[in-house]
């Protein structure tokens, strides 16, 4: 309680002392309006792309979550598996985590643990989202490869310029608080700028304890605190642009429900170039960027006891895009990129444990991947009714790792003195060439009615954690895992990457004139060669025991394996007007559907963490400045779950959402209730429950119960 009176004081003086910088702007200064959009971009933008999000949504999202994949909730065929506060992982069309590619600012970030407690999404705080573009399924080449599932573009806002001979002074200031867990943050964001160099400076922090379930009962291990900061500086001169921008995070902790361990500190800070220019050819997009994280993990009051686990990632990298108008009709799009993530991950010893030391356990070592990629891409109009896109993508992933080593002595270090041993004489370099292909057709029958088609040839190949981890003893299997099971798991040096074969198609159809009614139905396909599944660890030594095989109510020990499968689903969404401009407003009725399913082709198995039957309906309704939502999402009964990793079943359930908004010239004010009936249910991707000790078998992790919020924003 002292903790967060002080934390509550220190952030409320941090916004006292700002507002003088604020009340002495230029009163004839062009204001910043504060208002951030994401778009997801329909069938009326470049091929490939799915849906749109509206503004307001949005905005109303804020202020009931502070991780920013929950921004995405609202598109269909996108899920996410639980994990921190603000570290889920997305998932689209079942393909999850490092299947799908993330870019934050064009950066291409890499997850520093071997539990993936600092995913992309998790370094961007939802107040500095400006921009979402999600590619479902069918993603164009020139939108990155090293993925087979679609990619998730998150971008801030362009910098801000004034008119020539002009000067710009703007801030905004916001702030939240919710009741289950009693979160509260704030953010705040100040720009200065001229008609040719601009300057902005943005700052967010958010902090929660643990949250309490439908039933009444505290979720242990879902507490967090996040700081985030963030410089941009830009110039410009006609068409060309610079843009630098530095950022620093600092997570204190963060606590996971349904893994082994828990953030202890994570302090991460990168750099991130980029220049824009247009010529008489065409336009040139240029970027490179440096991130480096310093992750630390161990178990928290809530699991109680000790394991150090450190892990020192940086990513560096760079991108060139060229887009070359060939006709009136023709566009070509070529590009280069290199991506290289270096990896240390290592475990200092316990003082006085019989199994944790002495000596430091050496997981990966001198760890390295890196990626080089080559595209073209061909997109044409053939006539006003007719378009298609063609690419081709070449990567080459280069993977090697130094040798490692157990900790010296202890009860498990037989089985991994072993496996070092045996790791240590292989040769550890590996490389794999990907080429990717996707070919795209649009055909607008009219102007109410539009159909895409397309194939997709996508490659991915293994992370680091896939193909190196090494230990087989029982403590070292189960430090490695981001699939919320809680089962160990143990790497192959020898697979080879996914590659998953597309095929999906779009149904638009929209109302002519007044009638704004719509509907976007898309059926998908992919079959994949080599996915990187799982297997019961073969009988040797450690964890891999006779019993592990056979067991069907336990926890279970795992290794990586390439088994061939298939995915094949369906997304739909629309809405329909009820009321337009009437005396009591507008009123309009949206609603969406996914449904995947998800096998693995070698033994009929189903795949792991496939999101069941999901709908969600949404009735809107607008009076000038005020807006209102009354939600009702359902989700099916997991079911069909994986036996090999002993997946649990979760039942179907109902969640009911209420949020308005009021929105003033400068103030906004947005409140809301979530989950208003207190209904306990369990998320289908949520995980195991093992946030508190002794950690028990066949409990999946509780949803947030009841939640009341309120958020307000304030602009100059």
């Amino acid at each position: 309680m002292t903790q967060s009176f002080i934390a509550r004081k220190t952030l409320a003086g941090s916004i006292l002392a700002a507002l003088p910088l604020l009340a002495a702007a230029d009163e004839g200064a062009p204001q910043l309006g504060g208002v951030t959009t994401i778009t997801v971009v329909g069938a009326r933008q470049p091929l490939g792309r799915s849906g749109t999000i509206p503004q307001d949504r949005i905005e109303r999202r804020r202020g009931a979550s502070s991780d920013t994949a929950s921004l995405l909730d609202d598109v269909a065929g996108v899920s996410f598996y639980g994990a921190g506060g603000v570290s889920s992982l997305p998932v689209i069309h079942g393909f999850n985590d490092d299947r799908v590619r993330v870019e934050v600012d064009g950066m291409a970030a890499t997850s520093a643990c071997g539990n993936h407690m600092n995913p992309p999404l998790s370094y961007i705080d939802p107040s500095k989202v400006a921009k979402v573009s999600v590619y479902a399924g069918i993603s164009p080449v020139s939108q990155g490869g090293d993925s087979i599932g679609g990619t998730i573009s998150i971008e801030s806002a362009d910098p801000e310029f004034a008119e020539a001979g002009e000067r710009l002074i703007g801030a905004s200031l916001g702030s939240f608080y919710r009741s289950n867990g009693d979160g509260f943050g704030a953010n705040l964001s100040a720009t200065a700028a001229n008609d040719w160099f601009s300057a902005r400076i943005e700052s967010a922090t958010a902090q929660s304890g643990n949250y309490k379930a439908g039933n009444g009962q505290e979720v242990k291990s879902t507490s967090y605190s996040t700081q985030n900061t963030a410089l941009t500086l830009a110039g410009r001169s006609g068409d060309s642009l610079v843009v630098f921008e530095a950022g620093l995070q600092y997570i204190p902790y963060e606590a996971y429900p349904n893994a082994r361990m828990d953030t202890s500190e994570n302090k991460s800070y990168y750099f991130n170039l980029k220049y824009s220019d247009s010529f008489s050819w065409g336009t040139l997009d240029a970027r490179t960027w440096y991130k480096r994280t310093l992750h630390e993990m161990d178990k928290l009051s809530d699991k109680g006891g000790a394991m150090p686990m450190n892990t020192d990632g940086k990513d560096v990298g760079y991108s060139i895009s060229v887009r070359l108008p060939l006709s009136d009709n023709d566009v070509l799009r070529v590009g280069n990129e290199f991506h290289r993530f270096m990896l240390d991950d290592w475990w200092p010893p316990v003082p006085g444990s019989s199994s944790m030391g002495p000596g430091t356990y050496e997981n990966i070592r001198d760890g390295r991947r890196d990626r080089l990629g080559t595209y073209a891409e061909w997109e044409r109009q053939w006539a006003p009714a007719w378009k298609t896109s063609l690419g081709a993508r070449y990567d080459r992933v280069s993977m090697d790792t130094g040798n490692v080593r157990p900790y010296s002595f202890g009860g498990m270090s037989a089985a991994d003195a072993a496996a070092a041993n045996a790791f240590n004489a292989l040769d550890h370099k590996r490389v794999d060439d990907n080429v990717d292909v996707t070919a795209l057709v649009r055909y607008a029958a009219s102007a109410t009615s539009r159909y895409e088609a397309g194939y997709a040839r996508k490659s991915r190949s293994p992370n680091l954690y896939e193909r190196y981890s090494w230990g087989k003893g029982r403590m070292a299997m189960l430090m490695t895992g981001w699939f919320g099971d809680a089962n160990g798991y143990v790497g192959d040096i020898d697979l080879k990457p996914e590659v998953a074969h597309t095929v999906s198609a779009t149904a638009d159809w929209r109302g002519a004139g007044e009638h704004k009614w719509k509907l976007r139905v898309t059926p998908y396909y992919s079959y994949v060669e080599d996915f990187i599944d799982v297997e019961r660890c073969a009988v040797s030594v450690g964890a891999c025991t006779a019993a592990n095989v056979t067991e069907r109510a336990n926890f279970v020990f795992l290794k990586f394996a390439n088994h061939d499968a298939r995915l094949y689903g369906v997304d739909l969404s629309g809405e329909v007007p009820l009321a337009d401009d009437t005396r009591y407003g507008s009123v309009m009725l949206k609603g969406s559907a996914a449904y995947v399913h998800g096998e693995d082709a070698d033994t009929g198995d189903n795949l792991y963490n496939i999101m069941p039957l999901t709908a969600k309906f949404a009735l809107e309704h607008e009076l000038g400045k005020w807006s209102n939502v009354v939600e009702l999402q359902l989700v099916r009964g997991k079911h069909d779950v994986q036996s090999v990793r002993n997946e649990l079943r979760t039942s179907g359930y109902g969640l009911l959402n209420l949020r308005t908004r009021y929105q003033w010239d400068n103030v906004s004010l947005d409140a809301g209730i979530e989950n208003a009936l207190d209904k306990y249910y369990e998320p289908p991707l949520g995980g195991a429950y093992i946030g508190e000790s002794p950690v028990k078998w066949g409990q999946a992790v509780g949803g947030k119960g009841r939640s009341f919020y309120v958020a307000v924003g304030l602009s100059f």
